[in-house]
């Protein structure tokens, strides 16, 4: 009764989990504070344990001719949310200065909209995408952190890409596909791990997401939240099905708010002091939209995925190719 339930719901077997996380970890988060086990499954203390097994998982799954595949995707998701929310956030900055246009400010736009939450796009890909889609996860990882905010402001030559941290959400990946190209019933075996694992992502996930943010970010960061998916989205979409040849479901997936994306405005206003004042009420702004697309882009990727294709609901009409 529960799985069918869950089931119905586009995404269910992630947002259920999640949902229920999230409202625990808004209004009685010391349940899951206990230590020991608990905490590291039903909290967001596990969430990169957890994603990291579904890595190596997935990384088994795929054949080494695949990776140029992997980065062609990646790099084309990668590179259109980076341009959209460089564009939308310079234009603003360029017209109303830095306090922004609707209590949006240029730092918060970019911040926001630059940022992607890849566990989310990882757990959605599981979902309704292959493979190559799952390992795409890696190249995503360069958006997350505020190296491409402080490219898109123009403070570029004060920050470097973190190797070390790339390597380290690479590693998984490279471990899985060595074992899987290496002996083929060991991929076999792990293969169902990506599925089995989603309801522990969307437990882990809902663990940092305090729906009290919402309130904070007030109609700006509701606005923000809107702007991350139905502007940016759209974009990425037309990347993504006229560069990529793709369906378009990948890119509603990443149409999101990281969640670490809420630190990049403190890091900003650390690196460039004129963005100081504007900190606070960035961070809660892009607090709201971290919520508010981790709750909507579920159901706005899954009811695309349906309608226009995906290697779980294949059209022939989308024709599907790397």
């Amino acid at each position: 009764m529960i799985l069918n339930f869950m089931k119905k719901i586009p995404a269910g077997m992630m947002i259920v989990p999640l949902f229920i996380s999230a409202i625990i970890t808004t209004f009685c988060p010391k349940i899951v504070q206990i230590g020991s086990f608990t905490t590291g499954v039903f909290s967001s203390a596990g969430v990169a344990s957890i994603i990291g097994v579904q890595l190596v998982a997935m990384g088994a799954q795929l054949r080494l001719r695949e990776a140029p595949a992997v980065l062609k995707r990646g790099g084309i998701l990668l590179i259109s949310k980076f341009v959209i929310g460089a564009i939308i956030g310079i234009i603003i900055g360029r017209l109303f200065g830095k306090a922004g246009f609707l209590g949006l400010s240029a730092l918060s736009i970019i911040s926001a909209v630059t940022n992607s939450n890849g566990s989310l796009y990882l757990s959605l890909m599981t979902n309704y995408g292959d493979e190559i889609d799952c390992a795409s996860f890696a190249v995503l990882t360069i958006n997350d952190g505020p190296f491409l905010t402080l490219v898109a402001l123009g403070a570029s030559g004060l920050a470097n890409i973190p190797i070390v941290s790339f390597i380290a959400a690479v590693a998984p990946i490279i471990v899985g596909m060595i074992l899987g190209n290496l002996d083929k019933n060991f991929a076999k075996f792990l293969e169902p791990l990506g599925t089995l694992l989603i309801p522990f992502v969307g437990f882990t996930l809902g663990g940092s997401i305090n729906l009290a943010n919402i309130v904070k970010g007030g109609v700006s960061g509701i606005l923000l939240g809107l702007i991350t998916l139905f502007i940016g989205g759209p974009f990425i979409l037309l990347c993504d099905k006229y560069i990529g040849k793709r369906p378009g479901y990948a890119a509603w997936a990443v149409a999101t708010t990281a969640g670490n994306a809420i630190a990049v405005p403190a890091v900003i206003g650390l690196v460039d002091k004129a963005w100081a004042p504007y900190v606070q009420v960035a961070t809660t702004q892009v607090a709201a939209s971290c919520v508010l697309t981790a709750i909507l882009v579920p159901f706005v990727t899954s009811w695309w995925a349906k309608k226009y294709g995906c290697p779980k609901y294949p059209l022939e009409k989308n024709n599907i190719v790397a």
